[in-house]
């Protein structure tokens, strides 16, 4: 098992710049695939980003590929997301999550997940 806990989440303007963490406590960090989905008020989650096992192969959403890089640590077993030119879309709670099998974009295929941390952009 793997506990996730996200943090970097806060209020900026549009235009700004946010990098999210996801520290992982428990198995080795290295053998689960990563993802970050986010989850808007009155809107379903959504997948934002994933990476595989030793960052090889990264998957972004439409909506954020170019703005946004998910990177991942496993020496710190940690995950990231660096969230650049953002706009009011993004906001959102952000959560990360672990995957014993995929880095897939559907959020049934992963298996643990943090409690999130919320980003606000502001017009």
């Amino acid at each position: 098992q793997v506990q996730l806990v996200e943090s970097g989440g806060g209020l900026v303007q549009a235009g700004d710049s946010l990098r999210l963490s996801c520290a992982a406590s428990g198995r080795t960090f290295s053998s689960y695939a990563m993802g970050w989905f986010r989850q808007a008020p009155g809107k379903e989650r959504e997948f934002v980003a994933s990476i595989s096992w030793i960052a090889s192969v990264t998957n972004y959403a439409n909506s954020v590929k170019g703005r946004f890089a998910i990177s991942r640590d496993n020496a710190k077993n940690t995950l990231y997301l660096q969230m650049n030119s953002l706009k009011p879309e993004d906001t959102a709670v952000y959560y990360c999550a672990a995957s014993r099998s995929t880095y897939s974009t559907y959020d049934s295929t992963y298996d643990y997940w943090g409690q999130g941390t919320q980003v606000t952009v502001s017009s």
